[in-house]
């Protein structure tokens, strides 16, 4: 190989430990990638800027403005409120995944979960079940759905994008409808019957402080009627007499070295763990008042809401501090606790950096509920005194999705265009406000792909693909293009829970049609096979976003998702082996 290869598979290495490391954001290693291959000349200025401008990125930023205009505008209320009537664990699991699953092939996959997430929790908690049992197959069947149309998820576009510049027919919207169907049905099956048992039963005592939300971190002031004033946290017995437990005592700035002999004094700070309603009565029999409470700017006139809020993947909130996010800067809302799986903080919450998966208990004015809800670095869980209603909009928004849907599903327009005049119709129509497309847009996954496409080209240019196609072809031997076909798939697979789906569909598409032309076969089934393989991300929580959102909110281990994740992969490798040579023949007459 030359040394440009040899170049490229470095630059690859690098950026394979890095995305499964998540030391750097996603998009700052396409960049970097990026950046690596211009300054090597292995890609021009022109080359490298031209994933910006390619198809699958337009394409995708319109459809996530689609998705935030359906999502702002209630479209999904009415389903969410029948589903909070339900009563068994086994019947919200299934329902869940019946109707997520027909919606992720339209519906960005994490508005999805983040609308159905809490009102899972809230059925789970009213029943007394564990969240494990349920959010795993939510997440998986979002997944399933999204991979049924050429529009359900951004690694379809991109693969048909990158298919198309190797000179192959443009993929039907509908087009992966069939199959993906068949797969959809076949593992919620697996989910239901198999994946139950494989899903954690139950939690165990000795991890109840790991994984239980109602455990909160806050501050608690002593007052001058305060009747712990005088006395140490050992002499007080605050967890005997009132379920919460000390963890520092703060006077001033300073931490005191022994807090739980030291004689507590006014103005006193405690640092104080425990569930919420044991912390308030704690708070009311002690005398105690709440120290970030009082920052919040009441207005009497404004009834309160009290809400559970979790930091979101790929959050702008991430690693800041509360006063360093829109939300500590807003007068109207103040975090009262934080809760953090598998860890008891020690800081002052104005200390805390925040991480993905951190639990806020927030109060706010009821009329900047709306807001909260809208803003994607938060995930609303819970919230007393919920009086959301479904928008006027809902059915405009609705209408022009199945525009949009209709008008490419038929070809009167092509995709991008149609995605770009739905989000515009939207914008016009009022379905999300003027900053809604700008603050709900995943910049990150823009970056991405228009930084991490170039690397495909690369691989085209020198000469790498041909040596990794013909170091697989002597790996299968004369085993014919089905075993071609598993090669390609399960290399699509494993790089998927190792880089993402976006990246993978970079590497592979091109050596997929390859493996194919070295074969003398079509090269639609096996393009076909890296994008079910990419965008089927069962097997780790860092593969797909969505796996990461109940990750943390169901408590899972991350040996949870192999169990489970690992024979569904196998299963659907399995099928598809079966079903792609059928749909698409590796010898079309």
């Amino acid at each position: 190989m030359s040394w440009q290869a040899w170049a490229v598979v470095a630059v690859i290495a690098v950026a394979m430990a890095l995305f499964a490391s998540e030391k750097l954001r996603i998009d700052l290693v396409a960049l970097l990638v990026l950046a690596a291959l211009v300054v090597l000349g292995i890609v021009s200025p022109s080359e490298a800027l031209s994933g910006f401008s390619n198809e699958a990125t337009v394409t995708v930023a319109a459809m996530f403005a689609l998705s935030i205009g359906i999502e702002r505008s209630g479209v999904l209320e009415p389903l969410s409120r029948l589903l909070m009537r339900i009563r068994k664990p086994w019947l919200l699991t299934l329902t869940l995944m019946l109707a997520i699953a027909p919606l992720g092939a339209f519906v960005k996959n994490i508005a999805l979960v983040a609308t159905f997430l809490p009102l899972a929790l809230r059925v789970c908690q009213r029943t007394g079940t564990s969240p494990a049992r349920v959010l795993m197959p939510m997440a998986y069947a979002a997944q399933m759905g999204g991979v049924c149309t050429l529009i359900g998820t951004s690694s379809n576009l991109l693969t048909d994008s990158l298919a198309q510049k190797l000179g192959l027919p443009a993929f039907g919207v509908f087009e992966f409808t069939g199959m993906g169907a068949i797969l959809a049905v076949v593992g919620m099956l697996y989910l239901m019957l198999v994946g139950r048992w494989l899903l954690p039963r139950h939690i165990d005592a000795d991890e109840i402080e790991e994984v239980e939300i109602g455990k909160y971190v806050t501050e608690l002031a002593l007052t001058e009627s305060s009747p712990l004033l005088g006395k140490s946290i050992g002499e007080a017995q605050l967890g005997e007499r009132y379920g919460v437990y000390p963890l520092e005592l703060l006077r001033g700035e300073r931490r005191m070295w022994s807090p739980r002999s030291q004689q507590m004094e006014e103005g006193d700070v405690l640092l104080v763990r425990g569930d919420w309603e044991k912390i308030e009565e704690f708070q009311r029999r002690a005398h105690l008042h709440n120290v970030p409470e009082s920052r919040y700017v009441r207005d009497p006139d404004h009834p309160r809401v009290l809400a559970e809020i979790m930091v979101a993947p790929a959050s702008l909130a991430e690693g800041r501090r509360l006063a360093e996010t829109d939300l500590g800067r807003r007068p109207d809302a103040v975090v009262l606790a934080i809760h953090r799986r598998g860890q008891v903080l020690r800081d002052k919450l104005s200390d805390v950096s925040l991480a993905v998966g951190d639990v806020l208990l927030v109060l706010v004015d009821e009329g900047s509920m709306p807001q909260l809800r809208g803003d994607d670095a938060f995930i609303v869980l819970s919230e007393r005194d919920d009086a959301r209603r479904m928008s006027r909009k809902a059915i405009v928004a609705a209408a022009i999705m199945a525009s949009v849907v209709v008008v490419s599903g038929l070809r009167w327009l092509p995709i991008p265009v149609a995605a770009i005049c739905g989000a515009a119709a939207m914008a016009l129509t009022g379905c999300f406000g003027r900053k809604d497309v700008y603050e709900g847009m995943d910049w990150k996954i823009i970056i991405l792909l228009g930084a991490i496409l170039p690397l495909g080209t690369a691989i085209e240019k020198t000469g790498l693909s041909q040596e990794v196609v013909q170091a697989g072809l002597h790996l299968i031997g004369n085993h014919g293009p089905l075993a071609a076909l598993v090669m390609v798939y399960l290399l699509t697979a494993l790089l998927t829970e190792l880089m993402g789906h976006n990246p993978s569909v970079v590497l592979m598409v091109g050596i997929a049609a390859s493996v194919a032309h070295a074969m003398h076969a079509d090269p639609r089934p096996f393009v076909v096979a890296v994008a079910f393989a990419a965008a089927t991300s069962f097997a780790t929580p860092v593969g797909y976003p969505t796996n990461t959102m109940v990750y943390y909110a169901g408590g899972y281990r991350f040996t949870d998702f192999m169990k489970v994740g690992i024979p569904l992969i196998a299963l659907f490798c399995t099928l598809s082996m079966w079903l792609i040579p059928k749909f698409w023949p590796f010898y079309p007459g």
